[in-house]
């Protein structure tokens, strides 16, 4: 019996290899808010697709701001205290342009919140990077605003839509492995130690839960659906964020996951998936494998590779352009449910770590 797929397929995928960049309907006018790594991995596969208009780009310093607009090609760019030198910070003029339609968020999981919320007020729709928030509250809040307003949300879970993912489901949801039993998830790396750095900031959501552990947990969620039982441990930081986490999960099935995340030490990025006809195991990476191995029963093996455009971002970045071309306030690939769920279970690890963050003593939510 094939497992049920917990993880939609986007609507316009037809083989494993999709053709991602050609038109799809009218263009879109897309603001980048941040001009950090991230933005610029993001916004370099942006600017292959047909549709999409790089209108404007935000940044604290003006700089950055102008660097990066003429690295890409953008329209205008705003800065901490603008041109009009009034004080305004360069998202809240970006969000206040007309001329922008939606919205992709870069900054530090920190501002997601206060930025998304900013970007929906002003009626754009929303890319937003992962985590979506800092903690369920956050999220629940921005989903409530989104859906009230009729505008598009997402959380940038671009793991989600490659190839190698979608394959990867395809062929557990086809039975080839049996019922899937246990799952077995890693992604880490050295960070410098720097409490400087946003990834060890607590004001910015640092530590490898929020950074990282999306990506381990999504082929245990994309396999066995929502977990009912969790426990975690780990190492802090003298600053009180996460080094490294383990997560044990138990679901309704009988099966099991384990998964662990690290930012201190150097080690594989492999998910295994264990069913009881064999297993499927990337090669590569985890969040984009370009090669996923097949063990079927007895010794039959294979590898199966993919190939993409750019560095794979463009998978998500057409779901949210065909979804707004088509007046939809979400995506069934990454529902809005899915990420509230998984800020929820996130709320639940970090109490159990004893990881806490400024934004959990804000008031206004």
């Amino acid at each position: 019996m094939s497992n049920p797929r917990f993880v939609g397929r986007p609507d316009w995928y037809t083989t494993f290899n999709p053709e991602t960049l050609a038109a799809t309907g009218r263009a879109l006018r897309w603001g980048v808010i941040a001009t950090g790594n991230i933005a610029k991995t993001v916004t370099a596969d942006l600017v292959l697709l047909e549709d999409a208009v790089l209108q404007a780009v935000s940044s604290r310093n003006e700089g950055s701001a102008t660097q990066f607009a003429t690295r890409f090609g953008f329209t205008s760019h705003y800065y901490d205290g603008g041109p009009d030198g009034l004080g305004a910070a360069g998202h809240l003029q970006l969000v206040a342009d007309p001329d922008v339609d939606v919205v992709y968020i870069a900054t530090p999981h920190g501002q997601h919140y206060d930025v998304a919320k900013s970007a929906l007020e002003h009626g754009k729709h929303v890319l937003c990077e992962k985590a979506l928030a800092i903690t369920a509250a956050e999220a629940r809040n921005l989903i409530a605003l989104a859906r009230a307003k009729g505008l598009f949300l997402m959380e940038a879970v671009w793991a989600r839509f490659v190839p190698g993912f979608q394959r990867a489901l395809e062929i557990i949801a086809a039975g080839e492995i049996g019922e899937v039993k246990w799952v077995q998830a890693n992604l880490g790396f050295v960070a410098p130690v720097d409490e400087s750095l946003r990834i060890w900031a607590p004001a910015d959501g640092g530590g490898a839960l929020l950074d990282l552990t999306v990506y381990p947990l999504l082929w245990a969620w994309a396999t066995l659906g929502r977990p009912e039982a969790v426990a975690a441990s780990g190492e802090l930081t003298a600053l009180g964020v996460d080094s490294q986490n383990t997560i044990s999960l138990s679901f309704p099935s009988g099966a099991q996951a384990q998964l662990l995340s690290y930012l201190t030490s150097q080690g594989p990025s492999r998910a295994t998936i264990s069913g009881t006809l064999g297993y499927l195991e990337t090669v590569d990476s985890l969040n984009n494998p370009t090669q996923i191995l097949i063990s079927g029963p007895g010794s039959a093996k294979r590898t199966e590779k993919f190939e993409h455009p750019g560095r794979g971002y463009t998978y998500q970045l057409r779901e949210v352009t065909r979804c707004i071309q088509a007046g939809l306030t979400e995506s069934t690939t990454m529902p809005l449910d899915d990420s509230l769920a998984i800020m929820e279970l996130f709320d639940e690890v970090r109490r159990q770590l004893g990881v806490s963050y400024p934004n959990d003593d804000r008031t206004d939510l």
